[in-house]
């Protein structure tokens, strides 16, 4: 004998159970490097160091490239009736790029986005944290000594580039500070406290809207708050970046850059350099 069932009551048993609608979670490690753990251990030792001194840390990442204009984005917002988009996604049909680099302040819970409309370059991860620094950083921090910036060790701050390690040190050059650099372990970006702190919230205040013109990006990206008390800063930079760039043996011999002891490849110091 067959008894109906509405389907609140299958969604309850399954509930019950344990089955839940789910989405496919990037979990597993693409790899792993033998100094993991101890650059860990290390990034840790830093900014409980860098705490003790009153000195900053931030955590630095730029958020995947979004295009201008009318394409169809991922998510759902309640509205009177759907937001229209073109019917393909093709990238010919925007109006350009936008590049949201984050710095995030996890003692204050302060994220701040520069977006770009150029290109991802070590440059404009400079500049962006130049223009950070210069109004928000050095008013929350204005005794700071140093600064630690934490970061994964591809894209525009690479580990492995000799170019992003010159234009840091004209970054501190250019701020008077000594900016020491830490970075994750390769397979280990996703643990940088921007990645999980701060680009969620930037991902839900904007999930299901259209990126139609670069105030709606400002205005949404600025809603990125939570009930603990963060809150988000945005600015745009117009410059347009050179992509391609690498170091000469110039700038090579000229670097002043201080590798640590400890794992240099991943932990070294741009000390502002007075020239006469």
């Amino acid at each position: 004998m067959q008894t109906p069932v509405s389907d609140q009551t299958i969604r309850d048993w399954l509930d019950a159970e344990n089955y839940r609608l789910r989405k496919i979670r990037k979990d597993i490690p693409g790899g792993s490097h033998p100094d993991r753990n101890a650059q860990f251990e290390n990034i840790a030792e830093l900014i409980d160091d860098y705490e003790a001194d009153g000195n900053p840390w931030f955590s630095m990442d730029t958020k995947a490239k979004e295009h201008l204009g009318y394409l169809y984005r991922a998510g759902r917002v309640r509205s009177s009736s759907p937001f229209l988009a073109f019917d393909h996604d093709f990238p010919s049909w925007a109006d350009g790029v936008v590049i949201p680099h984050g710095i995030y302040d996890h003692v204050h819970l302060r994220g701040h986005i520069n977006i770009g409309l150029s290109h991802d370059t070590s440059e404009f991860a400079c500049d962006s944290f130049a223009w950070y620094w210069n109004r928000i950083g050095k008013q929350r921090y204005p005794d700071a000594t140093s600064i630690l910036l934490t970061c994964d060790g591809g894209g525009s701050n690479s580990s492995r580039k000799y170019i992003f390690k010159h234009d840091l040190q004209q970054l501190a050059n250019r701020i008077g500070i000594e900016i020491r650099v830490a970075h994750y372990p390769p397979y280990c970006s996703k643990y940088n406290p921007i990645e999980r702190r701060f680009f969620p919230h930037l991902g839900r205040a904007c999930s299901g809207m259209l990126f139609d013109t670069l105030e709606t990006i400002v205005s949404l990206m600025r809603r990125a708050t939570t009930s603990t008390g963060l809150k988000t800063t945005v600015n745009v930079i117009h410059r347009a970046y050179e992509t391609g760039r690498n170091a000469t043996e110039a700038m090579k011999q000229d670097l002043k850059i201080l590798f640590d002891d400890l794992l240099p490849n991943w932990n070294y110091r741009a000390t502002p350099q007075i020239r006469h």
